[in-house]
């Protein structure tokens, strides 16, 4: 069966060039083919100099932590560079840099204060937060330079994060904290699986071009390398989606009185307050129109089928509010279902969220703790409750879906079984989910734009087939997955 892309096989080397080796236990990981362009793109820029900024689009599962440390080992090796420094988003990330730097003998220190440069003698790599960074800005320019570190390497992982804001600095905090830490690092590499932002504005580690759209000139953000999802499809790394769309009629008005109600279609409605406020509606378990209960019985349905060739299998809802998960959790547990509600409140996310990692519920429920750097390849189906609407939350929600394993990529042939997402029938969600497998570019509109990007449907790539599989509301709209090669297919 075929398995990952990863080569597993220990390079040979000449004789020559294993003596120039730094005598260090060599790494047995082989890149995929984009890490390999990684590494060369790296290499000709610390070779031309042409700009320090590289950045990276590629989406879950595509092994954007490891091309990192793979770029860098092998960088080390040919005397280029000596440190790097990774700056991530939220400290349980943390732990997936120093395991992946394990695999590839490098040692990775997690920043603390107070932190010497002779604590780093040992190490190759130093691993902060974004927030450690600007709590800890002063000082940690002042340990930089006390450390004379050779030429080095600034990763920043999730980078669009570091959002850049040239008339208001101090509201991008984390951006400013990394452009003045990352001033003196002969490259910075950042990683994205989405590379644009709600508020319209730059990030760091991102090359500007400008781009001629219509009657002026923009800005756009532009990838140096770019992997794209249906890519990672093709090569069985990740698995495909498929997406189940509830729709319905949503009645607003007085309870009980119909001249005072008015009845708009979920999938249907142009109007935008009443889009909104009809998806307000829907994910309420108790509306009228049912459309949230029947999405999480539909969803239930999928996971029990799904378990008869992935017994494993769990799914993952994301929920609006606390009160809203916590209904949620009651409806599956009254199903049988065994539950795991997880929440920025709960000291113990952290620990329910590894628990259903370890395969000991069947359900984790979220509200907004598993987007980025959550990596649970046991996890097929995902009902999305939510209101938030936004491109960036609603790929990373899905996509948590996509990862493979070694166990399971050794079961099943290539193209993966899919993976499922369950949402209302959301006109902008629906946008979203034609287009989730393709990397789209990222323009950066005057702020005398009228339309921000998530809302004006800027930036849209192709659209991908819409199916209707039942006529009239409360059926379920399918949208397709991103097409196969013919051979594939055949397999």
């Amino acid at each position: 069966m075929p398995s990952l892309s990863f080569d597993l096989r220990v390079p040979r080397r000449a004789p020559a060039a294993a003596k120039a080796v730094e005598q260090r236990p060599l790494s047995n990981l082989q890149p995929r083919q984009w890490q390999t362009q990684l590494i060369q793109l790296l290499r000709r820029r610390l070779e031309t100099n042409r700009g320090s900024d590289v950045l990276i689009n590629a989406g879950p599962g595509a092994g954007k932590t490891l091309g990192a440390l793979l770029s860098f080992e092998r960088l080390l090796r040919e005397g280029r560079l000596e440190r790097f420094l990774v700056f991530c988003h939220r400290s349980s990330i943390a732990a997936q840099w120093i395991a992946s730097a394990e695999r590839l003998n490098l040692k990775i220190q997690d920043w603390q204060p107070g932190l010497c440069g002779s604590d780093l003698a040992d190490s190759q790599g130093l691993l902060l937060t974004y927030q450690a960074a600007g709590r800890n800005l002063e000082s940690l320019e002042q340990q930089l330079r006390q450390w004379g570190w050779g030429p080095w390497l600034a990763i920043a992982d999730e980078v669009h994060h570091l959002g850049v804001d040239p008339e208001e600095p101090e509201a991008t905090a984390w951006g400013h904290a990394f452009s003045r830490l990352s001033q003196s690092a002969q490259l910075r590499l950042g990683l994205t699986g989405t590379p644009f932002r709600a508020d319209n504005l730059g990030f760091c580690a991102a090359r500007r071009i400008q781009v001629h759209d219509g009657q002026e000139w923009v800005e756009q953000i532009a990838p140096d390398l770019s992997v794209e999802p249906r890519e990672l499809i093709q090569a069985g790394d990740v698995r495909p989606l498929e997406f189940r769309f509830q729709d319905g009629w949503v009645d607003h008005g007085r309870q009980g009185e119909l001249s005072d109600t008015e009845r708009s279609p979920l999938s249907q409605e142009e109007r935008e307050s009443w889009r909104a406020r009809n998806l307000r509606r829907a994910i309420r378990l108790g509306d009228s129109s049912s459309i949230a209960l029947r999405l999480l019985l539909n969803a239930r349905k999928r996971l029990e089928s799904v378990r008869r060739e992935h017994p494993e299998a769990g799914g993952l809802v994301v929920a609006r509010d606390i009160a809203h998960a916590r209904r949620i959790c009651g409806l599956l547990e009254e199903e049988g279902d065994r539950v795991q509600l997880v929440h920025s409140q709960d000291p113990e996310a952290a620990e329910r969220m590894e628990r259903f990692k370890a395969g000991d519920s069947d359900w984790l429920v979220s509200i907004d703790m598993c987007a980025e750097g959550f990596d649970a390849p046991r996890l097929r189906v995902v009902a999305y409750l939510t209101t938030v609407v936004t491109r960036t939350r609603f790929v990373q929600a899905i996509t948590r879906a996509v990862r493979m394993n070694g166990e399971r990529a050794s079961a099943e042939s290539v193209p993966r079984h899919p993976s499922y997402v369950f949402a209302p029938a959301d006109p902008l969600l629906m946008q979203y989910a034609r287009t989730w497998s393709l990397s789209e570019p990222y323009v950066l509109r005057p702020k005398s734009s009228d339309a921000p990007e998530e809302a004006s449907g800027q930036n849209r790539g192709a659209s991908l087939p819409l199916q209707a599989v039942e006529d009239g509301a409360g059926g379920v709209i399918r949208v397709r997955g991103p097409r196969l090669p013919d051979f594939l297919m055949q397999q």
